[in-house]
């Protein structure tokens, strides 16, 4: 269809061509745990990790000491780990002092005769106004993507999970394009420096460098010159964006605007930014049926049960529930008839992580990205757009919908949702002071 926008940047994309048979989805966290763990001990030429963070917790430690068999055995293997830099000098939320997972890093390069390099990244100055959120592990000419960063939930390790999408792709020239960029558009630049070293400078003393590297992110792309533009088969297209109005925002609303049947998104922090609202009533208003899949509040990864005593982090939940609400209430006319569909995915005590979109029967988007003002401001973000013109990889993507809505329940009526009257009393209290002072459309936008 013609784009409805006057500057489209989805015919423009260039994209790596794909087999079928080259695309892989795995059903689950433990799953997506076993296959690293056996991607990177069978790895001949290069592992290159990039998450937001490396927990120091029996899973993390699975997986560092992974990377430290492999370079032990093959000292020739490039392997490189790059996660947030200030994200990994701070300790848990909540959890009092702590000296972060860069103290342990320094440990195990210590320790180990085999070198791991870990770098930081800093997206800016503080944490509050912007991390490092790409997502994908290459190893050798395979690409492992998902939203998933490394830690005993995220890999369910024991009882509990974080449920994420983990996708598998074997193309050599686009685990190339995502080397390159981590290796000259990250490590390359000043304000980076190695966590698993003693000594770290102060972030104050690298304000200049990281204001530099973000400025540079701004105009910074994937390599896809061995890419084509000729979508007349499957394929994949990286996408990276950082900043108000960048490639991957653009591309995003891109894909809802050209949804004609249906539209699924996933988000585990329903706050949506205005310009996907915008699309979203457009796609309505054309007759799209729409999905939305979001995480009971009791799924979120900062829910803390009312018997616990009460912290600000744990109003977010409830800061998701009321915008949901909102959203709920404005389209109860489209979910009466069946049109939007708002699911709520639960499972026990397990949380919910998932991000992307499934467009029409052509395109699926991988992302990291919340699909909230903060992911399209602030943090360093990127994609994977995979466009499939002859439906061969519908049944893949039927079974990836269908494990994720197998714990779902379509919300009815927007009141069957909580109001502020009925939440717990810390969090009422909280929240009332927040909407008093006029900050709650503030922390919307950085939360």
């Amino acid at each position: 269809m013609p784009s409805l926008f006057k500057r489209s940047l989805l015919p423009k994309l260039r994209s790596f061509p794909l087999t079928a048979d080259a695309v892989g989805v795995l059903c689950g966290a433990a799953e997506f745990r076993r296959c690293l763990l056996e991607k990177i001990a069978s790895a001949t030429r290069r592992i290159y990790i990039v998450a937001l963070y490396l927990q120091q917790d029996e899973a993390g430690q699975e997986i560092l000491d992974a990377l430290h068999a492999a370079k032990l055995a093959r000292p020739e293997l490039d392997v490189v780990v790059v996660v947030d830099w200030l994200r990994a000098q701070r300790g848990l939320i909540g959890a009092g002092k702590q000296p972060g997972n860069s103290a342990w890093y320094q440990e195990m390069t210590r320790t180990h005769a085999s070198e791991v390099p870990i770098y930081g990244v800093p997206v800016q100055t503080r944490e509050l106004f912007g991390v490092l959120h790409l997502k994908g592990f290459v190893i050798d000419d395979c690409v492992i993507y998902s939203g998933a960063s490394l830690n005993n939930v995220y890999l369910h390790k024991f009882d509990k999970y974080r449920y994420d999408r983990y996708h598998l792709l074997h193309n050599r020239e686009l685990a190339d394009s995502m080397q390159h960029l981590v290796q000259h558009g990250l490590v390359a630049s000043k304000a980076v420096h190695r966590l698993d070293l003693p000594n770290l400078p102060t972030t104050r003393s690298l304000r200049n460098d990281i204001g530099d590297l973000r400025s540079r992110l701004k105009h910074a792309a994937y390599d896809t010159t061995q890419g084509t533009t000729d979508r007349t088969g499957l394929s994949v297209s990286p996408l990276l964006g950082v900043g108000k109005n960048n490639p991957l925002n653009r591309v995003i609303c891109e894909l809802i605007a050209s949804a004609q049947q249906q539209l699924t998104i996933c988000t585990p922090y329903f706050n949506l930014p205005l310009a996907i609202i915008r699309e979203i009533n457009r796609a309505l208003a054309r007759g799209v049926k729409i999905d939305i899949v979001v995480g009971d509040k009791t799924a979120n990864d900062f829910y803390i049960p009312p018997s616990e005593p009460f912290r600000v982090i744990s109003a977010l939940p409830y800061l998701y529930e009321i915008s949901l609400r909102r959203f709920a209430k404005r389209h109860q006319r489209n979910i009466d008839s069946g049109q939007l569909n708002l699911h709520l995915w639960r499972d026990g005590d397990n949380t919910y992580h998932l991000k992307g979109m499934w467009i029409d029967r052509r395109y699926t988007l991988l992302t990291g990205n919340n699909l909230n003002p903060r992911a399209f401001r602030l943090d360093l973000e990127n994609a994977l757009l995979l466009d499939d013109p002859h439906g061969e990889l519908l049944e893949p993507r039927g079974k990836e919908l269908a494990e994720i809505f197998q714990h779902t329940r379509r919300i009815e009526h927007f009141q069957n949702l909580e109001t502020l009257a009925e939440y717990p009393a810390g969090v009422a209290k909280f929240l009332k002071r927040v909407s008093r002072v006029r900050i709650e459309r503030l922390l919307y936008r950085i939360l």
